[in-house]
């Protein structure tokens, strides 16, 4: 995110205070001043082991970061908040807008959830904007996500993986479009409103398999862990993009969505890159 940010004239700050102490974020926030802010801190891995975890940080540490910022004498002009897609549950409806009822199904998506209508009491005093970005990766995504994981067997050359429920629909966006829609948002999103952020365009795990068998030339056994397995697992989460592409289009402006392949082949290339460093530091 800071990279782009900063090709496109940003000078940006990452925040160092913890957002779990209240007062350490006062005194930096009030310190930078900041014009925007684009706020991803997040535990993020639904299978975090540490459930009040995600509320601590992410219903709590926002509440203390928005606290910070309504103390500034003059307030971003915008304050983007990425909750996540997660919130939607199992939906029978496809693609989802963004005025679908929430039902989450675990505490990452809870926490997520209840951040957003905490957040509703800054709504006068801060102009926040709320993403719910669907799945996303790229290179330097942490390996107990299921594409890096994948990616890295493959670059690899592993015989076998382990996995939970091959059996779920996801989009596999890449990385490159959320941070590009996200320092759009930064600059055209409406204050109070809600963006899907996504392409419309679900994946099965096996199609993520059989695309990185065809781009690698090597094929791996799946052995079905029961332990990854999930209890209450969302299904099939698929975003309609209309609303953000509606307003890109107001400022004559298209997101670029790079499709699976090119998104697996990014990744597999850092993949390699990272594994041929670690054979020559042997």
């Amino acid at each position: 995110m800071a990279p782009l940010a900063q090709t496109q004239g940003h000078e940006v700050h990452a925040l160092r205070a913890d957002l779990t102490d209240p007062a350490g974020l006062k005194a930096e926030i009030l310190s930078l001043a900041p014009d925007a802010v684009v706020h991803l801190a997040a535990i993020s891995f639904v299978g975090h082991g540490d459930d009040n975890a995600f509320y601590a940080v992410n219903v709590v540490g926002t509440t203390n970061l928005l606290a910070a910022l309504a103390l500034l004498p003059n307030v971003p002009r915008r304050v983007l908040l990425a909750s996540s897609a997660n919130i939607y549950g199992n939906c029978e409806h496809s693609p989802i807008i963004e005025t679908q009822a929430p039902a989450p199904v675990n505490h990452y998506a809870m926490s997520k959830l209840a951040m957003e209508y905490l957040a509703r009491a800054y709504a006068e005093r801060l102009p926040l904007v709320v993403t719910r970005p669907f799945n996303y990766t790229g290179p330097g995504q942490a390996l107990n996500f299921v594409i890096p994981k994948l990616v890295d067997h493959f670059a690899r050359r592993q015989a076998t993986i382990s996995m939970g429920n091959l059996h779920v629909e996801r989009e596999f966006n890449d990385v490159r479009m959320v941070c590009d829609a996200y320092l759009r948002l930064l600059e055209w999103g409406v204050p109070g409103e809600v963006y899907n952020v996504c392409s419309g365009q679900p994946h099965a795990l096996q199609e993520v398999i059989d695309a990185l068998q065809r781009i690698t030339g090597h094929s791996l056994r799946i052995e079905v862990n029961p332990s990854f397995v999930r209890a209450n697992e969302v299904h099939r989460l698929c975003g309609s993009p209309a609303k953000l592409d509606a307003l890109m289009a107001d400022h004559g402006f298209r997101l670029h969505r790079p499709g699976l392949d090119e998104t697996l082949g990014r990744m597999l290339d850092a993949a390699r890159g990272d594994e041929a460093g670690a054979s020559l530091v042997r």
